[in-house]
């Protein structure tokens, strides 16, 4: 699998050895100096175990897929029914984290491949994207991501990943537009080159205005 993650476009990261138990030790007592800086009373009942939650869910939960070691295992089967046409997943859940400002992604992702020698699992498809989701992202890097590693697990560049994105950092800070929706696409192969391929996955899609988060 490290061979696989040699071959994605990377999420600038560094090597700091520590295990989770120490990560979380270290966020927490950060955490616990950023409320205290904001004035929050930490011994208050509802506010005391804040820092370890959020300890606990930096590490467990939204940024697990920082850690290669706990990206899914993947099983692809011998494609022996010779299916040749698109394989279509719409609507993955994808919940995510804007690098900038550290608030949530929330949307959605649209994959398909068009079958070589191998398929997968459906529900290694929402695997993938839940993995690479949950991490610092920005969108663009969250497409290339899914689709790099499709491709190399599926041995095969027939592949199409659309992701719809709504940005807390656009809609709660700064514009605060509540209504916008970003899309980015990585199409390649025949999704890519062959019209009719292209236009059944895109006509398969919810248009981004009818994406509800």
């Amino acid at each position: 699998m490290k061979d696989l993650f040699s071959k994605i476009t990377p999420t600038p990261m560094i090597e700091n050895h520590l295990s989770d138990s120490e990560k979380k030790h270290i966020i927490e007592a950060q955490f616990k100096i950023i409320m205290e800086t904001l004035g929050l009373d930490l011994k208050d009942d509802s506010l005391k175990d804040t820092p370890k939650r959020v300890a606990k869910m930096f590490v467990e939960e939204i940024f697990y897929g920082l850690d290669q070691d706990k990206f899914p295992k993947m099983t692809v089967v011998e494609n022996k029914f010779k299916y040749d046409q698109p394989l279509i997943e719409t609507n993955i859940v994808t919940n995510s984290c804007c690098e900038h400002h550290f608030v949530p992604i929330l949307g959605r992702t649209h994959v398909a491949y068009k079958p070589n020698d191998k398929v997968i699992g459906l529900s290694k498809l929402n695997r993938i994207v839940d993995y690479f989701a949950r991490r610092p992202q920005v969108q663009e890097r969250l497409t290339m991501q899914i689709h790099e590693a499709l491709c190399l697990i599926l041995e095969t560049d027939d592949v199409a990943v659309v992701v719809d994105g709504m940005h807390s950092c656009v809609k709660t800070r700064g514009i605060k537009d509540a209504t916008s929706m970003t899309r980015t696409s990585k199409l390649s192969g025949v999704f890519a080159a062959d019209s009719l391929f292209r236009q059944e996955f895109l006509t398969s899609i919810p248009r981004a205005n009818e994406i509800q988060i």
